[in-house]
């Protein structure tokens, strides 16, 4: 008989929290990462330019006291709470994504139809291999040993619903500190079609980018009802991993299942776009600053290693050409308050 596991929503505590004392003097800022795959190494590739123009090739991770990432943005986040530098984690994505995500012995058009074929009735690439890759990372460390507080998306399977790992940043998150990092990276990265579920104690977790592939709004509800601060103390860098177009053509106007095979696509932009707005509102939107590649008909896939690798430094480094004097003055000139871990 299969064990069916309780619902992680049953504890849900019923009253608000209690929110933790914050200096009114000080902002509370929150580094918020897409998900994206491969594209991971454009957020990765900005975080290394701020570093090497404005902090000596020191980590970003100090200036922020949040930081929230889906997927690949999940993965980033962790590495970040873990004393990695920005260059670190690009450096780790363009050499090892490759052997995450193959593409030598397969013509780009081969390989294109062999993926289609695969993900059909399987997931096409091999998840123990990327779960090697974030040994290579995090190596045996706890969720809860992270040096800053972060807010890490997955969706739970078994009973449908949203799955959000915590450092233990407020008393009544005690359940997560105890997680591996390997194990919270391959949840919130096992996308669909690509990697297959993690199972873990019954439940059956996959990518958060399912239902928050844009965290901006994880990360500032968090903050809000943690912690004692004026909505506009909260300052939020949102880094993406390329945004795609999407139109209703009239194609797709007509209805039907092959019209619309590429949905998906659509609502993580509906979402993305629906967040991005959800903080503007709450926060005021010169308290956001959001760092993306142009919208592209043509984007780079989640898997192609090859063209992410070609095409993404280049694109940071422009990006932070543009918007250097705005990330130094919102989010560079104070270091953050040290995460302290509440005790259990």
């Amino acid at each position: 008989m299969n064990y069916m596991p309780p619902r992680r929503s049953d504890g849900t505590i019923q009253n608000l929290r209690v929110q933790q004392p914050w200096s009114p003097e000080r902002p509370f800022r929150i580094l918020s990462i897409d998900g994206g795959g491969i594209c991971g190494i454009l957020p990765a590739s900005i975080l290394a330019e701020i570093e090497g123009r404005f902090l000596g090739g020191k980590s970003v991770a100090s200036h922020f006291d949040m930081i929230t990432g889906t997927s690949t943005g999940g993965l980033i986040a962790m590495g970040l709470a873990s004393g990695m530098t920005g260059k670190g984690l690009r450096d780790f994505y363009i050499e090892r994504g490759p052997n995450i995500f193959p593409t030598k012995g397969i013509s780009g058009a081969a390989r294109g139809l062999f993926k289609k074929a695969k993900r059909t009735v399987a997931a096409v690439y091999d998840a123990d291999i990327l779960e090697q890759e974030l040994l290579r990372v995090f190596d045996h460390k706890l969720f809860g040993e992270a040096t800053t507080r972060l807010c890490i998306p997955a969706f739970e399977g078994r009973h449908g619903e949203p799955w959000v790992y915590k450092t233990p940043h407020h008393p009544d998150y005690k359940k997560d500190r105890s997680e591996k990092m390997v194990r919270v990276g391959r949840a919130t990265s096992a996308a669909p079609t690509y990697f297959r579920s993690l199972k873990e104690l019954g439940y059956e977790l996959i990518d958060g980018g399912l239902w928050a592939n844009n965290p901006i709004m994880i990360g500032l509800v968090d903050a809000l009802a943690c912690f004692d601060i004026d909505r506009r103390q909260v300052q939020i860098l949102s880094l993406g991993c390329g945004e795609s177009s999407f139109q209703v053509s009239e194609d797709r106007s007509a209805g039907g299942m092959w019209q619309w095979r590429d949905a998906l696509r659509g609502a993580m932009k509906a979402q993305s776009l629906n967040a991005l707005g959800q903080a503007f509102l709450l926060v005021g939107k010169d308290q956001v600053m959001r760092l993306d590649a142009p919208e592209s008909p043509n984007p780079i896939a989640m898997d192609d290693s090859d063209r992410a690798i070609a095409e993404l430094p280049n694109m940071a480094r422009s990006l932070v050409e543009s918007g250097g004097h705005r990330i130094r003055e919102m989010f560079l000139t104070t270091e953050a308050n040290p995460y302290i871990a509440c005790s259990v």
